[in-house]
């Protein structure tokens, strides 16, 4: 299924039958991804009385209810309502779907004991002229991604002039596999986060950041078409599913 792309003056043509999934799956499991020192996610048969919601037990059809975290229990996009006192929901900030893209794989640098992504990790990664998304893949880039406990780990973070670059670089969406743009523990500064948006001077509302996403090995750095899709939830964040396909 080849289909051609016009966008600002330039063709791409890409195969819609052959995406690259970069999100990570919600399970009901100890073993689903997991951050923010909460519990696992669950998802279980609505009961009422004797009536339990499943068809193994009786009922007609399977009816579930799911209790999860977007933050912290899977891949979720989130809009600056994350770090706003004001209400701002993703389903309203996102509004268009598609973008060009670029994958860039960074080994984050020790600094004391922290690793860190830079400026310079950012500006020498990216090799596409004005790219509106940015896929960033930190290595090693191992498959436990997708099963990882994060919380109490201190895992890597762009330093606030690496985030200051890429809104300057207007970069309008921004994904990453690690669960947060931040340092774990960083006494509410989020200085990543409000760099990226420019919050509180002129806040991006309409840019987004996306977390916790896995970029196989198999999936080359390079320019590709996002598809960027989340559930219609009216909250800061949502559960989401980035889709990647290669230029063609």
């Amino acid at each position: 299924m080849i289909t051609t792309i016009e966008h600002n003056n330039q063709s791409y043509k890409i195969d819609l039958s052959k995406p690259l999934d970069i999100s990570i799956p919600l399970r009901a499991s100890q073993e689903n991804v997991n951050a923010w020192y909460i519990d696992a996610p669950r998802i279980e048969p609505v009961t009422d009385g004797e009536w339990i919601g499943k068809v193994s037990e009786g009922a007609s059809t399977n009816f579930n209810n799911i209790y999860f975290n977007p933050h912290g229990h899977g891949t979720h996009t989130e809009c600056v309502g994350h770090i706003t006192s004001e209400f701002y929901n993703i389903n309203d900030a996102l509004k268009h779907y598609f973008f060009i893209a670029e994958v860039i794989s960074i080994l984050p640098e020790k600094q004391e004991e922290d690793h860190i992504i830079t400026k310079d990790h950012i500006e020498n990664a990216i090799t596409s002229v004005q790219p509106e998304a940015l896929i960033i893949r930190t290595l090693p880039n191992t498959k436990n991604k997708c099963d990882k406990h994060y919380s109490n780990t201190n895992w890597p973070y762009l330093t606030e002039e690496a985030a200051t670059y890429i809104r300057k670089l207007n970069i309008e969406h921004l994904l990453i596999d690690l669960p947060s743009v931040d340092k774990e523990k960083d006494d509410g500064k989020l200085l990543a986060h409000k760099a990226f948006w420019d919050y509180p001077k002129a806040t991006r509302h309409h840019a987004t950041i996306t977390e916790m996403i896995y970029v196989d090995p198999k999936i080359p750095d390079g320019q590709y078409l996002l598809n960027l899709q989340i559930a219609s939830f009216v909250n800061d964040a949502s559960p989401s599913k980035p889709i990647l396909y290669k230029m063609l």
